[in-house]
């Protein structure tokens, strides 16, 4: 049985309500006699110490269902798709191989689609990258994307000057293969059974909704947890560029003001969030506008008494 499993992915952009949902539906579940654990699809909760500022489901939140690839990683190092892609299915593949069904919960349509697709990384080597990270500091994102137009006009053609992270990665993988496409594949599933749901929301509720919540993030101590994993934080190439954490930093170091940082977390988060909805709208095998966590599971009994 474990292997005709769905994995059950629960979409949607930051606060539109995935873990309340996804704990209800778990419970739900529960109770019904079918087992259930959260696979944790958001970069920023791997990092221990980032709580408030990622929302992480408290112990409390969690009501005992067992969440996994949350709090696995240091502030210092280093998140990457392709290392999510493989903690993320062996996650998947240990609640399948006990019977449980996995719930695939996050905003990243990215992280989201390299677990539950066919999704291959290109090869990766730190002597390279490293090589053209020195670049990027020594010549700026704009200067080394002219560089990657000069080699493949096509690669440098689907990535924004400004992102020096892809950029590097698209000279280190032409260096190391010859090629570099920035195009996704075309969905395929990777599991044989997969279930996506999506939590859709109206904008003028959303935005109230992430304004309240960065509210509620300061009140809570959102400041001090930061300057609580200095210096390591300055550190990460990812965890630091978090929203909230980079603007939080610029802060503490004299570049904005308290207020002008909590404000650009708010328009910095309800952009992201619109581009999380873009990403996900773009899926067509998502089911929008289900929020109730009994006919969610409704759909997966039916699904597990045809399998």
């Amino acid at each position: 049985m474990s292997e005709h499993l769905p994995v059950v992915a629960i979409n949607g952009p930051t606060a539109s309500g995935k873990t309340g949902v996804s704990v209800s539906l778990a419970l739900e579940l529960g109770r019904r006699g079918i087992g259930a654990e959260i696979v944790n699809a958001d970069s920023m909760l791997v990092y221990r110490g980032m709580d408030i500022g990622t929302a992480k489901p408290t112990v409390e939140e969690r009501q005992g269902v067992p969440h996994h690839l949350i709090d696995i990683m240091d502030v210092t190092q280093t998140a990457s798709v392709a290392e999510f892609q493989i903690l993320a299915r062996a996650a998947i593949g240990d609640c399948q191989s006990r019977s449980v069904v996995p719930l695939l919960v996050g905003g990243s349509a990215l992280y989201v689609h390299a677990i539950v697709d066919e999704f291959a990384f290109p090869p990766t080597d730190p002597d390279v990258r490293a090589k053209y990270e020195q670049r990027l500091e020594q010549i700026g994102s704009q200067a080394l994307w002219e560089e990657l137009h000069a080699i493949d006009p096509k690669a440098a053609a689907g990535i924004l000057p400004g992102n020096g992270r892809r950029i590097v990665r698209a000279l280190e993988a032409l260096e190391l293969t010859g090629e570099f496409t920035s195009e996704l594949p075309e969905p395929e599933y990777h599991f044989e059974n997969v279930l996506q749901y999506g939590l859709g929301i109206e904008r003028a509720e959303l935005d109230a909704r992430i304004e309240a919540r960065v509210e509620k993030m300061w009140a809570d101590g959102f400041v001090e947890e930061v300057k609580g994993l200095l210096p390591g934080i300055k550190e990460g190439k990812t965890a630091s560029r978090a929203i909230g954490y980079r603007q939080i930093l610029a802060f503490l170091d004299g570049e904005v003001t308290e207020a002008e940082a909590k404000e650009q977390t708010i328009v910095k988060t309800r952009q992201f969030s619109r581009k999380q909805l873009a990403w996900f709208r773009r899926d067509p095998r998502i089911v929008w506008g289900e929020r109730s966590a009994a006919k969610i599971a409704d759909q997966i009994e039916r699904e597990l008494n045809a399998s």
